[in-house]
């Protein structure tokens, strides 16, 4: 029989159960606690929202996932997160497009466009602005007829830098320092042309293409006469996807990890939307990019670092210490892609990753074995693998960081199986002779070909 224990020594407040009465003053424990202590309409809520959602990703994915980014456009972790789950889920998300963009995501095709909203310095009122004007006179074809057609104060300079860097304007014209250069001229140019109009003076070349009537001549013509800087060369792709990130709070683009996301499945390393999921005191390896360094020398004069972790799900801070950072320090730079391994800690409600190993991905390399399908499950075969791969894994395994990938079957069927962390080798070219010897077709591949 349940036992009958007072609200008030539990320290508890009533719970409330459709469709049960009693009186809220006590609660029922061995085992009536579990049906008692939530409020059944909400299960029922709870369930057949998660149907309707889970009914739009499996049929809507594209809409669904706009939707999903919009609502939380104000969070940059999580807007990162869910452009991560769109690119696992095949689906691309587009740079802002100056003619196209709306004020939220937009599910276009198979494709979601980015927001002007998620624009840094970008208000709401110049974007009313330029949708207000493109959709009464059509898109803009360039930066000249953009600075001429807006008004200038609702769509400030600011906002004109923000929308170049971060890609708005490429399908007018994709050399962004180009633009750059061109803008202070533009825009001095256009203000002088709203100046004109106010007072009724139309420009000498609007007034010749316009035969001579100021009245009639187009509202788009003259835009060929704007003032141009001299022609540079646009900027390197990293700086362009530095400035992307610092506009959008992430890279919408490219990303630097983005090349390596498909050949890194096979190494299995873990995301930092997921960080904190992971066990403690298991050793675990993610590949990431550096996105900043802050060296921190300890009252011993040692050398350390805090550095902040990024990929295509999200960022985490990680520490490394000095016992590591002796080590492998000259990997610890900024803008760096890296294969880490360590382990999570969790302190004060927070997680973050201890390194104790890191490697540039241009140097990360595996060791593929191929086995025949029929021997893949011999006992005996597996114990001669078994027993060369611990022989290469040095005087120490705990360092022995290269991961060894099973082949299994032909070109047509082929699967691949990535042995456990305790079957890593220390030397790839090593392990590869090694088991060349015992007779297996084995070689080392990069994680990214030249």
């Amino acid at each position: 029989m349940a036992k009958i224990v007072s609200r008030q020594s539990l320290g508890v407040q009533p719970v409330y159960d459709i469709g049960v009465a009693r009186d809220h003053n006590f609660l029922l424990t061995d085992g009536q606690v579990a049906s008692n202590c939530f409020n059944k309409s909400h299960s029922t809520a709870y369930g057949f929202v998660t149907f309707q959602t889970a009914y739009l990703k499996a049929n809507y994915p594209v809409e669904y996932m706009a939707a999903l980014l919009t609502s939380n456009s104000g969070d940059q972790d999580k807007v990162q997160m869910h452009i991560g789950n769109c690119i696992a889920m095949g689906i691309e998300v587009l740079p802002p497009d100056i003619n196209r963009s709306l004020v939220d995501f937009t599910p276009e095709g198979k494709s979601i466009l980015f927001g002007l909203s998620a624009v840094r310095n970008v208000g709401l009122g110049a974007i009313e602005c330029i949708l207000k004007n493109r959709e009464a006179d059509g898109p803009f074809k360039s930066l000249a007829e953009l600075c001429d057609r807006v008004d200038l104060h609702a769509v400030n300079r600011r906002a004109l830098e923000s929308l170049i860097l971060a890609g708005a304007l490429d399908k007018i014209d994709p050399n962004r320092n180009q633009l750059m250069q061109d803008l202070e001229l533009v825009i001095d140019w256009a203000q002088g042309r709203a100046k004109d109009r106010e007072i009724g003076q139309g420009n000498l070349f609007d007034m010749m293409l316009g035969g001579g009537d100021t009245q009639a001549a187009s509202p788009t013509s003259g835009y060929e006469t704007a003032p141009k800087a001299p022609l540079v060369a646009d900027f390197e792709a990293q700086e362009k996807l530095r400035q992307e990130k610092e506009l959008l709070g992430f890279y919408i683009s490219d990303h630097p990890l983005k090349s390596v996301q498909r050949s890194a499945r096979v190494l299995a390393p873990i995301n930092l939307a997921e960080l904190h999921e992971q066990p403690d005191n298991v050793t675990l390896s993610a590949i990431v990019i550096l996105a900043s360094v802050k060296p921190v020398v300890t009252k011993k004069g040692d050398r350390m670092a805090i550095v902040q972790l990024e990929d295509l799900t999200g960022q985490s801070e990680a520490v490394v210490f000095p016992k590591s950072f002796e080590r492998i320090g000259q990997h610890i730079v900024a803008d760096k892609r890296l294969m880490i391994w360590g382990k999570v800690d969790r302190r004060d409600d927070r997680v973050q990753f201890i390194i104790d190993d890191a490697e540039s991905i241009e140097d990360v390399r595996m060791v593929m074995v191929e086995l025949d399908p029929r021997l893949a499950g011999d006992i005996e075969q597996q114990h001669r693998l078994r027993n060369v791969i611990r022989n290469n894994q040095g005087d120490d395994p705990k360092y022995a960081r290269v991961p060894v990938i099973a082949v299994i079957g032909g070109n047509q069927q082929r699967q691949f199986v990535r042995l456990g962390a305790q079957f890593r080798v220390k030397d790839p070219e090593a392990a590869v002779n090694a088991l060349v010897k015992a007779d297996f077709k084995a070689k080392a591949t990069p994680l990214i070909s030249a």
